[in-house]
């Protein structure tokens, strides 16, 4: 392990590389298991309220297609799992205790997941519609909660909390407050309504196909009008959960900034050698926790000094310089 990290150290792009293709993949795998229960949902809930067997005919073979993706998207998120470990052994081995619990609770929601898209496909003709489409359900619910879960880990590198560190180990976390981080509302939302887009549009696209050859039957106007709509609802959405999630990383690197215009009251950028390094700062460049490096040396902290020279008002000097330009 000792060798790897030093590997790491010299020579991130791989790992990172690595990474990012295994999440690229995943990634979309993760959006039709959020999403793709609600839809087959709404498509059974018009079939059993309308009597409408084309949309019935939908909900079928679509849940058909959904057990089919989450059974591919289990074998990507375990690659995923052991890459976590693997690729960056600094971040898991320092503060695994801490970033390891919305991971554990994932298992539990993706488990859940896996069971009643069992019970929903053994369902079809054994179950009355309506216990058929309550057993759906749970679906629904179990993908939020997963896909925020898995943010929630994420959430955390961004905005870390509930851990204490001494000596450089974790030595107390505090689940809730690791879970439930101020960067997890945000980024949660963000994922969940970019998981319905993605299913909506990509769905709607397949039966848009059909009606540009001429298959204008009601099968193919629902197949395109019921997941364009949950993604058309999604999408204003999003754009207003961006500019949210903007809002708040502006406010992080105005505060490291130490604006005294925008951000009156803050400490400066950099810290000095008496401030606290936060933890993004200590975990950023290459890769995350592994190299044994000063923080300031880091290429993450060379980012986060340029984000703040941007924000901070221009010196004196490069005020006179850009007036006599």
């Amino acid at each position: 392990m000792g060798a790897m990290a030093h590997v790491l150290a010299a020579n991130p792009v791989p790992a990172r590389s690595q990474m990012g293709s295994s999440l690229g993949f995943h990634i979309i795998l993760a959006c039709f298991g959020i999403a793709f229960a609600a839809v087959i949902m709404i498509a059974e809930w018009i079939g059993i309220k309308r009597g409408d067997a084309a949309a019935l005919l939908l909900a079928r073979r679509w849940s058909k297609v959904m057990a089919v993706l989450v059974a591919v998207g289990a074998v990507s998120g375990t690659v995923l799992s052991y890459e976590m470990g693997l690729l960056w052994p600094g971040l898991m081995g320092r503060f695994g205790a801490a970033i390891g619990f919305p991971f554990s609770v994932e298992g539990i929601f993706f488990f859940l997941e896996a069971i009643f898209v069992g019970v929903y496909l053994y369902g079809w003709k054994r179950l009355s519609p309506w216990a058929h489409w309550w057993s759906g359900m749970p679906i629904v619910v179990s993908g939020i909660l997963g896909a925020m879960s898995v943010v929630a880990a994420n959430s955390w590198m961004n905005s870390p909390a509930g851990y204490t560190l001494s000596h450089g180990k974790i030595t107390r976390v505090e689940p809730l407050s690791v879970y439930f981080n101020a960067s997890t509302p945000y980024e949660t939302t963000h994922m969940i309504l970019a998981a319905y887009m993605v299913a909506g549009f990509l769905i709607a696209g397949v039966y848009a196909v059909g009606l540009l050859r001429g298959r204008r039957d009601r099968y193919h106007r629902l197949g395109l009008a019921i997941p364009f709509t949950v993604a058309g609802i999604a999408a204003p959405l999003q754009v207003l959960m961006g500019d949210v999630i903007a809002r708040f990383i502006a406010s992080k690197v105005c505060r490291h900034a130490g604006d005294p215009v925008r951000c009156p009251g803050r400490r400066p950028w950099p810290h000095t050698a008496a401030e606290p390094v936060p933890f993004l700062e200590v975990l950023s460049g290459s890769p995350i926790g592994v190299a044994g490096t000063s923080p300031g040396t880091r290429g993450g902290s060379v980012v986060w000094w340029v984000l703040a020279r941007a924000l901070s008002p221009p010196s004196a000097t490069t005020a006179r310089a850009v007036t006599s330009s």
